[in-house]
C-alpha cells in the first residue's frame, strides 16, 4: 500500500472543484493536531447536495476507485456513510454525510486549512476533534479515542478554545467522558 496522499490530492481536488464543502476528520485530523498515529482509512465529512452528490459519483474514475453508487444514494437520506476505496494505492476513504445537529453544522463551518499527508486540505479544529473523539468514545468505550485527545492536549492544549470545548461538552452530555481523559494531561483541559 502506498502512501494516502494520492487519494487525499484526488478527493480534496474533486470536492473543491464541485463546490462541496467538507473536512476531513478522525485519525488523520487528530494526527494534524497531536501526535501521529497509523491508521487503516481517511474519514472525510462531506455536505453535498442530491444533485452535488450526482455530479461527485459521475467524476469517480470507475477503474481506479471502488465505489457502490446505490450505497452512497441511499446513505445521502440517511445522512449515513460510504466508502470509496483506490485501487491504485490500497487506501479507503470512508466519506460521511454531515450530520443535521447544530455541532456538525459549526464543526464544517469552523473548519481549517491543513496538511495531511503533506497534502493542503481542509480539516476538524482541534476542538471538534477532541468532541467528536469523545462522542466516539462514549459510544464505543474505546480507549484509542482517548490516547488521541491526549495527544491532541499535549500538543495544542495551551492553544485551545477552552470556551467553545466546554460549551459543545457540555451540551452534548460529553462531560462524563471528558472526566475519562487520562488526568495528567489534566493542566490543559478545560475546566
Amino acid at each position: 500500500m502506498s502512501g494516502p496522499g494520492d487519494t487525499i490530492r484526488w478527493l480534496t481536488e474533486i470536492l473543491v472543484q464541485l463546490g462541496i464543502a467538507h473536512m476531513v476528520v478522525g485519525s488523520f485530523a487528530s494526527s494534524a493536531h497531536g501526535v501521529p498515529r497509523t491508521t487503516q482509512d481517511i474519514d472525510v465529512v462531506f455536505d453535498p447536495s442530491p444533485d452535488a452528490l450526482e455530479h461527485f459519483l459521475a467524476a469517480i474514475d470507475r477503474d481506479r476507485f471502488y465505489v457502490d453508487l446505490d450505497v452512497a444514494r441511499q446513505e445521502l437520506r440517511c445522512r449515513g456513510m460510504f466508502n470509496i476505496i483506490d485501487l491504485t494505492t490500497g487506501w479507503k476513504v470512508d466519506l460521511v454525510f454531515r450530520k443535521d445537529t447544530a455541532h456538525a453544522h459549526e464543526e464544517l463551518r469552523r473548519r481549517v486549512a491543513g496538511l495531511i499527508a503533506g497534502v493542503p486540505a481542509a480539516l476538524a479544529t482541534a476542538e471538534d476533534v477532541i468532541i467528536a473523539k469523545l462522542a466516539w468514545a462514549r459510544d464505543s468505550q474505546s480507549e484509542r479515542q482517548f490516547a488521541d485527545i491526549a495527544g491532541i492536549l499535549a500538543m495544542r492544549g495551551d492553544q485551545l478554545d477552552r470556551a467553545y470545548l466546554d460549551r459543545w461538552i457540555d451540551e452534548l452530555d460529553l462531560r462524563p467522558t471528558w472526566d475519562r481523559v487520562p488526568v495528567e494531561r489534566s493542566s490543559a483541559r478545560p475546566m
